[in-house]
């Protein structure tokens, strides 16, 4: 048997994991493990399908803008903002025809979001594949990440 040439021997490579495709629960909201941090945000923005990922990406974006430094998590499989990690003034939810935004204290602010909770505080922007007033969502915002955040 002919002896192998040098530096050409094979070694068994360990081999790497698949890439866990991300379930989606119902509406198409991506299941993402908890976790702190824009990576998970981002995981999870990375997994909406359809004009809702687009939306999301520039949800963020805004976001970001609006609050420089801002802490984001994923927890409940929506992405969580606040001022400080822990106290949150922002998340939102995919759903089947729109993306819900939830400001926790959202009843401060004004005007308020237009949609209602069973929680007194909270507000809702149900925002649908043909927009949303980006001003005063960003105005909402700024003025949510002044307000004390909800702890969870």
């Amino acid at each position: 048997m002919p002896a192998k040439p040098p530096g050409k021997s094979k070694v068994a490579q360990p081999k790497k994991p698949a890439a866990k495709a991300v379930r989606l629960l119902s509406g198409g909201n991506p299941q993402i493990a908890k976790g702190y941090g824009d990576a998970p945000v981002q995981a999870y923005i990375a997994a909406i399908p359809d004009w809702k990922q687009d939306l999301a990406r520039r949800l963020d974006a805004l976001i970001v803008r609006a609050v420089p430094g801002v802490k984001k998590a994923v927890k409940w499989n929506s992405p969580f903002y606040g001022v400080e990690e822990g106290a949150w003034f922002l998340s939102f939810h995919c759903f089947t025809k729109y993306v819900k935004v939830a400001f926790f204290r959202g009843a401060r602010l004004q005007p308020p979001p237009p949609g209602a909770s069973k929680q007194e505080d909270v507000r809702y922007l149900d925002i649908r594949e043909d927009g949303f007033d980006e001003a005063q969502f960003l105005k909402w915002v700024k003025a949510a990440s002044r307000l004390p955040g909800e702890r969870m």
